[in-house]
């Protein structure tokens, strides 16, 4: 094949892919708004896992801190003595979750919107949970975190907010859950990213 062709070819293809991409770029005015990037509570913002190169903005999850008994729990998990010791939310607590294997505990609602891409935690011990995203019926897998023998932050994970408040006209009423799959692993305040807010 000759350069000319090649090039031709190459920049067919180029003008195809931008044609292609402004297409899906233009929503329209009705469409628009399925997806809310407007943060849908006020809750204050902080940069908790900043020291650990993560520099986003995140919010407490409801009852995220366990220093009062707002998560409903089952199984064996229950509220113990003790805090992750970097005083994330300002001040040291003085409760943690634990989750001894095969126990779970789901946090109260929280309003979300296309704007809560991610929700993080801090986790010790050992074994691992799984972390999902409630929203009515539907259980969205978000991650799973492995406990260390040192209070660290989790992965990243997920929440998939955009699809469930796409589900739900722009806004959902979500909780998250966490369940213990192996060990005997401790959370301790759990945020979400609400990614707009920033």
């Amino acid at each position: 094949m000759s350069f000319q062709r090649v090039r031709l070819i190459g920049g067919l293809s180029i003008t195809i892919v931008l044609a292609i991409a402004t297409v899906a770029v233009r929503v329209s005015p009705a469409r628009a708004n399925v997806v809310n990037l407007n943060p849908c509570n006020s809750a204050p913002v902080s940069q908790p896992f900043a020291r650990w190169a993560d520099p986003a903005w995140y919010e407490l999850a409801p009852g995220g801190d366990f220093e009062s008994s707002s998560w409903a729990l089952s199984g064996r998990a229950h509220r113990v003595r003790g805090s992750e010791p970097y005083a994330v939310t300002g001040s040291r607590g003085s409760w943690s979750l634990q989750l001894p294997a095969g126990s779970s505990a789901q946090s109260p609602q929280t309003c979300v919107d296309g704007a809560y891409p991610s929700v993080r935690f801090f986790i010790v011990g050992t074994g691992s949970v799984a972390v999902s995203i409630v929203a009515g019926n539907m259980d969205i897998p978000a991650g799973v975190a492995s406990a260390t023998s040192r209070w660290t932050p989790s992965p990243v994970m997920l929440t998939s907010s955009a699809v469930v408040a796409a589900l739900s006209g722009g806004v959902a009423q979500v909780s998250l859950r966490v369940k213990a799959l192996t060990g005997d692993p401790k959370l301790d305040d759990v945020y979400l990213d609400p990614w707009c807010r920033g």
